[in-house]
């Protein structure tokens, strides 16, 4: 039986690991079974390279391949089993965060990216990918703490919003949300659409 992949992405500060729990938490209440993970840290390799992406002074291609090894191994130890036993998986964030952040926003040629992810993913794909969206000086208004990939400022988010929309026009499993209504507002509608897609894709 085949799982059901959903991914959460959006600037930081835009809510998205919120709605991540929250949906999380809403197929848990159904007994569905749910994993949920997130990106980078998902695995214990995972973690420690999240301490090593804190250096300030990282160039993005080097960058861009500690988190593309954190990906594989996300992806081998956890995304792709779970999947396999029939689970839903949800991640904070995943492939396409290395697109809008070290492609739109950090210069990385994103035709690289792209192929570092084809051999490393063997075409693993999100079933949905919410992009939950707000702009750049609502994100910075919002964040409580700043670690290095969030300290860009504004014109590096605004990159980043602009690369993830690109991206939402490139592919129906993008479904772009507005990030300014009410938390419980977003994850209902979050949630109305899944039930939609279900139904379509049952």
């Amino acid at each position: 039986m085949k799982g059901l992949f959903i991914t959460f992405e959006g600037i930081d500060g835009s809510g998205k690991s919120t709605q991540a729990m929250l949906l999380k938490d809403r197929f848990n209440q159904l007994n569905r079974p749910v994993v949920f993970t997130k990106e980078p840290g998902g695995t214990p390799l995972g973690k420690k390279i999240r301490e090593i992406l804190l250096n300030d002074n990282m160039n993005p291609v080097s960058e861009f391949l500690l988190f593309a090894a954190d990906r594989k191994e996300h992806a081998k130890k956890i995304i792709v089993p779970s999947l396999s036993n029939g689970k839903i998986v949800i991640s904070d964030r995943f492939a396409d965060s290395s697109v809008a952040y070290q492609g739109f926003g950090r210069g990385v040629p994103i035709d690289f990216i792209n192929f570092v992810h084809q051999n490393i993913l063997s075409g693993l794909k999100p079933d949905l990918t919410f992009i939950v969206d707000i702009s750049p000086e609502i994100g910075l208004r919002r964040l409580a703490e700043k670690d290095r990939i969030e300290r860009g400022g504004i014109n590096f988010l605004r990159k980043v919003r602009e690369g993830y929309l690109e991206l939402a026009g490139q592919d129906k499993r993008f479904v772009v949300i507005d990030g300014t209504v009410a938390s419980e507002k977003v994850a209902n509608s979050i949630w109305e659409f899944i039930s939609r897609w279900e139904i379509s894709n049952g």
